[in-house]
């Protein structure tokens, strides 16, 4: 007996040393992350990630083979869990949508017709498909087919439809679709992507500087999705009140419609949907980014800088907003007079841009109260500059400085910060007015100046009307409001009297000669056509640019290049300057421009601060678009159109207006938002619906 148990606990000594033995020699390392990232994935091993069970995902994502997002079913919380235990950005964990990018108008005509096999893949092999359009859909449902989730259908026109409610991002679709129009991106890749000439566009959005999806915001409002509407503006432009007011509409000049008819009003479409969010009582929801744990410092909050931050904060960034003023908006609050943009509405978009987590300081000032130098040593690791153009230009001519002499922007911002209760510095307002310029600030001034009581007001501008660079609607509104118009005039003299007051402005008459480099055609003065205007007020709004004087304080931003305009020079496709973490649009880089070049300048900056902050290359848009069109859209002629009237702008009788600075022009009514917006005509890159009229 003792010899058996002897014996049995001998062998159990043996093939305790042979086993482990074998476990050095055979021993098989599982990182312990799988186990981690596994617990937090569905469970579901429903293989819709494309790997074979949620054991497999986890182990392709440990071995970088799969995205943090990997899992189509449990979501974003799943995600930015799974990437914190791999230790990176939770910003990459947003979640995957499908898109159709081709869905405008009626489907293209034919080339040839087609009797093979129902697959899309089959049919593209035949010259691209049967379609002109070379890019566009085939329409067979490859993708349909081939999604598990039953989140994609054939919609009532032909073109494969995606509803977002079901689908998982698990790119199925994308990989079925022979012609990559059905695509899968993250809400990151949605906001920052940018018109590409292979894109499926409008000529109206291949026009517009944000690059909004025009067609598709007015389908909506079509069809009463109002949110939905406000939502496809804001994925591109975070600041529709504002531009629905101000916003001279350079997407108007390509509308196909114009071509036959009055272009769409597109301008005043957004604007009725920007006001129903604003007068529902409620916001809709604003999606961002987990935090990143990346800072970035914005300077400057007019148009640029509000966009800038906006996207970089959807985009899981912290930020904050430096403004020099006492208040956010820049020159959209200090510049546009409470006629054309209420204040009310003005702040009540920008409450919104900073509920989404932004901080913000006012009455500081780049280079007296913090320098591009402070902010790096606290912890912001990039900055954009989105400074304006707040430096009036000078006439450079005899007496300009005299009493009752002003500049544009001073002139506007005095007595807006007066308004708002700023500053107690009213600015003078004389009895006979005078500004010399025939841009936007120009006019601006000759009709804050009718509303303060001025008996006579006028432009003095050296070219003819047909010149002028302000807005022609606004032109002729200061023609109904009694400003009088000096065309041919330029300001030679401005004349005082022994108090140092103005009293006069000396001109001489021109004649238009030869075109110059901006193709307008030069003024040559006529000799002897002195002319003096009797005034006691005069304000120069002949342009203006960047105050850079900035440059001068700190160590580092000393080595910034600045172009002899003084504008910041950065690269036109990425935005970023000669020192890379330093980034700039808007007024201050392209020098005084449209508040919507702002807006599409800040979030085309972002991207690239977003790819700078992810440790990417900052590399310009493939392929882009920006201020181009594709060729094959620009039509000569529009066949089958249906002419009908365009909705006109109501206003407050004259009358009425120049007693106030109430709000001039007004909102259209749904009724004619819905006729309106029948009236486009759905267009693609060469599609469109010549009977969407009659909808």
């Amino acid at each position: 007996m003792i010899e058996a148990v002897l014996a049995l606990m001998g062998i159990g000594g043996v093939c305790g040393v042979v086993l482990s033995i074998a476990s050095k020699v055979f021993y098989v390392y599982e990182d312990p992350r799988i186990a981690e990232v596994e617990g937090f994935l569905a469970g579901a091993n429903c293989g819709g990630c494309g790997f074979a069970g949620c054991s497999a995902a986890a182990v392709a994502v440990v071995g970088g083979k799969a995205p943090v997002s990997v899992c189509v079913v449990a979501g974003a919380e799943s995600a930015a869990n799974v990437a914190k235990v791999m230790g990176v950005d939770p910003g990459s964990a947003m979640p995957l949508l499908s898109k159709n990018e081709c869905r405008g108008g009626l489907r293209a005509e034919n080339r040839f017709y087609y009797d093979g096999i129902k697959s899309c893949r089959a049919l593209a092999a035949f010259y691209g498909g049967k379609r002109v359009c070379t890019i566009g859909c085939l329409g067979m449902g490859d993708c349909i087919t081939a999604c598990a989730f039953d989140a994609v259908h054939m919609g009532p026109k032909g073109f494969p439809e995606v509803d977002e409610s079901r689908c998982v991002g698990c790119g199925a679709c994308e990989k079925a679709c022979p012609k990559g129009i059905i695509q899968v991106r993250s809400m990151a890749q949605r906001l920052l992507h940018f018109n590409q000439e292979v894109d499926a566009l409008a000529p109206c959005a291949q026009t517009c500087p944000a690059e909004i999806d025009i067609p598709r915001y007015i389908r909506q409002i079509r069809e009463g999705d109002y949110a939905g509407a406000v939502t496809t503006i804001r994925e591109r432009n975070p600041l529709l009140l504002a531009c629905g007011r101000v916003c001279p509409h350079p997407c108007e000049d390509k509308c196909r419609r114009g071509i036959e008819d009055e272009p769409v009003s597109i301008n005043q479409l957004k604007r009725f949907v920007a006001d129903y969010e604003r007068t529902s009582g409620k916001r809709l929801p604003v999606a961002c980014a987990p935090d990143t744990g990346k800072k970035v410092a914005v300077i400057g909050s007019g148009p640029a800088g509000l966009s800038c931050a906006f996207f970089l904060r959807r985009m899981g960034h912290a930020v904050t907003i430096f403004e020099m003023m006492p208040k956010l908006g820049g020159m959209i609050r200090y510049g546009i007079p409470e006629y054309r943009l209420p204040k009310e509405v003005l702040q009540w978009e920008i409450d919104g841009i900073l509920n989404l987590g932004i901080d913000a300081k006012t009455n500081v000032r780049l280079g007296r109260d913090f320098t591009i130098d402070s902010l790096v040593a606290a912890g912001y690791d990039a900055v954009f500059l989105g400074i304006g153009a707040w430096k009036d230009y000078k006439l450079n001519v005899e007496g300009e400085d005299l009493g009752g002499c002003y500049t544009g922007i001073d002139f506007l911002t005095r007595f807006a910060r007066h308004q708002q209760g700023d500053s107690a510095d009213k600015p003078f307002v004389g009895r006979r007015c005078a500004v010399i310029g025939g841009g936007n600030t120009a006019i601006d001034c000759v009709r804050t100046l009718v509303r303060l009581g001025a008996d006579k007001v006028a432009i003095v501008y050296r070219r003819t009307r047909k010149e002028m660079p302000a807005n022609a609607v606004e032109i002729e509104a200061a023609e109904h409001e009694g400003v009088k118009f000096h065309f041919l005039a330029a300001p030679v003299k401005v004349i005082g009297n022994e108090e140092g007051k103005v009293t006069q402005l000396e001109y001489l008459t021109m004649k238009l000669g030869a075109p110059d480099a901006s193709g307008r055609r030069r003024p040559e003065p006529v000799a002897g056509s002195e002319t003096r205007l009797d005034i006691d007020m005069l304000v120069t709004a002949i342009g203006q640019g960047p105050d850079v004087d900035f440059t001068h304080e700190g160590r580092r931003i000393a080595e910034l290049n600045v172009s002899r305009r003084s504008t910041i020079e950065a690269d036109p496709e990425t935005l970023q300057t000669n020192i890379p973490y330093v980034f700039s649009a808007g007024d201050a880089q392209t020098g005084a421009s449209l508040v919507v070049e702002a807006i599409g300048g800040g979030r085309r900056a972002a991207r690239a601060i977003h790819l700078f902050l992810s440790g990417r290359q900052v590399t310009p848009v493939p392929r882009s678009l920006r201020k181009k069109h594709i060729p094959e859209s620009l039509f000569e002629s529009v066949p089958g159109l249906q002419p009908s009237p365009r909705t006109p702008m109501p206003e407050m009788p004259v009358a009425e207006r120049i007693r106030s600075f109430a709000e001039t022009d007004l909102v259209i009514t749904e009724p004619d938002a819905h006729r309106e917006s029948c009236r486009c005509l759905d267009c693609c890159r060469v599609c469109y619906n010549k009977d969407v009229d009659a909808a």
